[in-house]
């Protein structure tokens, strides 16, 4: 297998606070789920799409994960003084991550089917894309909630509020830097760069070929597992 082209980030440094009491002592991505802590799965899938660079961003129960990953080929993006979000933990990241696209992997789904990674390279064109997100249509998700995150067009093209947001987002994208370098804040959503691009008509969705179950919540790890086991044993 070629070795993927793109460094990739993986987000662990939220508070998990759906989780309740299980973050009460832990951070959300060491949470098992099939016997395996949830950064195990995400990492995973980097090592199946041969990632060969990876960034893990932390800040609640930080040291928890540092030891969790002691010894392996990972680095680390501490988050010391403050949580930064997803946009600012990203640009506060990019210094370790080079200056081109950046693959996201966050920390708290279950992927099936399909390396997500390998197909989001697959789509990935950049000569009319600044991101390209993995999207499931809402009624294919798992322990994810009511509402879509995005209308799709045609062309794969991204839009929101205007209705018709029936894909939802699953946790996995390529993008392009710039934009997330050059915002004034250090503490800020990628919301507010997907924001940008959809207005830009650069933000792209591409279906995933598989099943994907959130674990942002303790009713997740459930379903999670019980698609694990189907994927496993049919």
């Amino acid at each position: 297998m070629p070795a993927y082209p793109y460094p990739l980030m993986l987000f662990a440094a939220g508070f998990g606070t759906r989780m309740g009491a299980l973050t009460a002592d832990r951070p959300k991505p060491l949470i098992p789920v099939a016997g395996k802590a949830l950064i195990d799965h995400a990492l995973d899938v980097a090592r199946d799409a041969g990632v060969a660079r990876v960034v893990v961003n932390t800040h609640y129960r930080a040291d928890q994960i540092a030891t969790h990953l002691s010894g392996r080929d990972v680095t680390i993006s501490h988050e010391a003084d403050r949580i930064l979000e997803t946009g600012g933990g990203l640009k506060a990241a990019l210094p370790l991550l080079g200056n081109g696209p950046v693959a996201i992997l966050n920390s708290d789904g279950i992927w099936t089917g399909a390396n997500p990674l390998r197909t989001l390279a697959a789509a990935w064109d950049p000569s009319r894309m600044e991101a390209l997100l993995l999207l499931l249509p809402l009624d294919r998700t798992r322990a994810h909630g009511p509402k879509g995150d995005f209308a799709v067009d045609a062309e794969g093209r991204l839009s929101r509020g205007r209705g018709g947001e029936d894909h939802v987002y699953i946790g996995a994208q390529i993008i392009a830097p710039g934009r997330v370098r050059a915002t004034p804040e250090d503490v800020f959503s990628l919301n507010h760069s997907w924001n940008q691009m959809i207005v830009a008509g650069s933000a792209f969705g591409v279906l995933h070929p598989g099943d994907w179950c959130d674990v942002g919540h303790p009713e997740g790890i459930a379903e999670a597992e019980a698609l694990l086991h189907s994927a496993r044993h049919g």
